[in-house]
């Protein structure tokens, strides 16, 4: 059975409750490049010439291009949150394979397992 199907909730939750606690406590240190590269980060997804979505889609890519599992599985409840389809989803994860090449492939596959494990959840 894939892990997906047992106890990967958990995970997604764990991930989730993690980055906030650290960026709470990072951003409360009050270091000032730090604080500005994490502003400069969040504005970099708002929309503007492109939408929200095209830019979760792009963090995507770029992340599994990366190979950065964190950053892969942040995108992916983003994309998620954005309403991205299963279709726009693979094509986006192809251009992420093409560009990183078969190194990706592990990535890859944990990506593709993390949103099987979102559309469960959103049911």
């Amino acid at each position: 059975m894939p892990p997906h199907e047992h106890g990967e909730q958990g995970l997604l939750e764990k991930f989730r409750r993690f980055r906030e606690r650290m960026n709470e406590e990072i951003l409360g240190e009050g270091n000032l490049v730090i604080n500005r590269f994490f502003a400069l980060d969040t504005r970099t997804y708002e929309a503007g010439a492109l939408d929200v979505k095209t830019k979760e889609l792009l963090g995507l890519v770029a992340s599994l291009v990366l190979r950065c599992d964190d950053c892969v599985t942040y995108h992916l409840t983003r994309c998620a949150e954005e309403h991205v389809t299963r279709a726009e989803l693979f094509e986006s994860l192809s251009v992420g394979l093409i560009v990183g090449g078969s190194i990706v492939i592990p990535h890859l596959r944990r990506a593709v397992d993390r949103w099987f494990e979102l559309e469960r959840l959103a049911r």
